[in-house]
């Protein structure tokens, strides 16, 4: 099992760029909940870093734009989202109903802990 992280923002350095500006200027209008609390202006938050390490799983991070290629069949699913993904004709989310769930977390330890629960549930 892998888990894929899906951001709601597409990949790109211009979209990069932009995007710290919206998270700093009006981070209440900002569309990607995952974003804003695992990312500072410009890179990975090390407790997420670290905490994600520690998860000894395989690990996957995907832009809008890329997951809508990679898993064309999920194209409906909210987004942020994360999955577990045990191969190409498997992948549920995670954290269900993940996108709720993510955007209720103000903060990286709450997404931590709902990480966690979610993952002591999987069979």
């Amino acid at each position: 099992m892998r888990l894929v992280f899906v951001y709601n923002a597409d990949r790109g350095l211009f979209n990069a760029a932009t995007d710290s500006v919206h998270k700093l200027l009006s981070p209440g209008t900002y569309e990607c909940r995952l974003c804003q609390v695992t990312y500072g202006a410009f890179a990975m938050r090390r407790a997420w870093r670290d905490y994600l390490d520690g998860l000894g799983l395989p690990l996957v991070f995907l832009h809008r734009d890329e997951f809508l290629g990679t898993y064309p069949a999920l194209t409906e699913l909210p987004l942020p989202v994360i999955l577990t993904d045990g191969g190409p004709a498997y992948a549920l989310p995670l954290v269900p109903p993940a996108p709720s769930t993510i955007d209720a977390c103000t903060n990286l330890d709450a997404l931590i802990a709902a990480t966690n629960e979610a993952l002591q549930r999987r069979p």
